[in-house]
């Protein structure tokens, strides 16, 4: 798959903006940027599309732009000279196609019947927009008109918001949610960056549902463990389970049988996305530690994180 269009599933959430004056385009740019969501896509539904695009692409080069509602070919040439990454448009419009895939420019068109979606496949397409969405019936349908298109993702646009989002990304064959909630023309309008703000920091709190899972207790010996979990045990009523390297005790506790990482133990935080949270964590210049990588199936399932807090270390796992 595309490196940009890798980038946009891991992190999980394409804001689609609408933006009339080119001046707020720096300011949305950088909000967007400081609360966790380095990428946007400026619809060419404004005369300003262009320039919106153009000082986005330049004051912000750490924010990956592309164009939305392409309708035509000479759009797609401002669009790529203005500095877009990719283009998405609202339906599978051939001409488009061909042009961006003999120059090598992500393009995401969308669809919304098996028919359209078998138009796509012809171009050997890695992902479509699926638009638009809760009208033509939500998850439901994109369910099961994905069904027999097994190597293609969809990127669902239209009727998105917090309430329905985390249902969306949960959907295998959903690479990442557009939506434009985040980001509504009135907020622009009127100056309220820092809802916008606010409002980004809640998608991706939610998609990603970091939760306590259990704390880790680090043990000089597997006799030392014993009679920590005993303790623990006995004194709230808790049902001890052991395992070769460690002893849980209610869902709360961990005694391991040996000094691991961290100075006293680990937190274990759960996700439900183990590698978008991974994504996400590296934007605030957090980092994993590689070599406990914890594969399963082919996907990642745990990994501890290099940091450490209140002198735990934090270990990630998947839910």
């Amino acid at each position: 798959m595309h490196t940009i269009l890798e980038h946009i599933g891991l992190l999980g959430i394409l804001p689609v903006a609408i933006v009339e004056d080119e001046h707020k385009a720096p300011l949305l740019a950088q909000t967007l940027l400081a609360n966790g969501l380095p990428v946007i896509e400026v619809t060419f539904r404004t005369q300003a599309a262009v320039r919106v695009i153009e000082r986005i692409a330049a004051d912000a080069s750490h924010i990956t732009v592309g164009a939305g509602t392409v309708l035509t070919i000479d759009q797609v040439k401002a669009a790529a000279d203005a500095g877009a990454s990719f283009i998405v448009s609202p339906g599978l419009n051939p001409k488009i196609v061909e042009y961006c895939l003999a120059r090598n420019i992500p393009v995401v068109p969308g669809v919304a019947t098996p028919t359209e979606i078998q138009h796509a496949l012809e171009y050997n397409l890695e992902a479509v927009k699926f638009f638009p969405a809760e009208a033509c019936g939500g998850l439901t349908y994109l369910r099961a008109i994905a069904a027999p298109f097994k190597n293609l993702k969809f990127i669902p646009t239209g009727g998105i918001d917090q309430s329905n989002l985390l249902p969306y990304l949960q959907c295998p064959e959903v690479l990442a949610c557009g939506g434009s909630w985040m980001v509504k023309p009135e907020l622009l309008k009127e100056d309220r960056f820092e809802e916008i703000g606010v409002m980004t920091r809640q998608a991706i709190a939610g998609m990603l549902g970091f939760e306590l899972r259990h704390i880790g207790m680090n043990s000089a010996s597997p006799e030392d463990a014993a009679e920590a979990a005993k303790q623990l045990e006995q004194t709230f009523y808790l049902e001890p389970r052991e395992t070769p390297g460690s002893i849980f005790v209610g869902t709360g506790f961990e005694v391991l049988k040996r000094q691991y990482l961290g100075t006293h133990g680990h937190i274990a935080i759960a996700t439900n996305f183990i590698e978008r949270a991974v994504a996400h964590l590296a934007l605030k210049g957090v980092r994993i530690k590689e070599e406990t990588r914890d594969v399963r199936n082919g996907r990642l399932a745990a990994v501890y994180l290099e940091m450490e807090i209140g002198g735990y270390a934090v270990h990630l796992l998947q839910v």
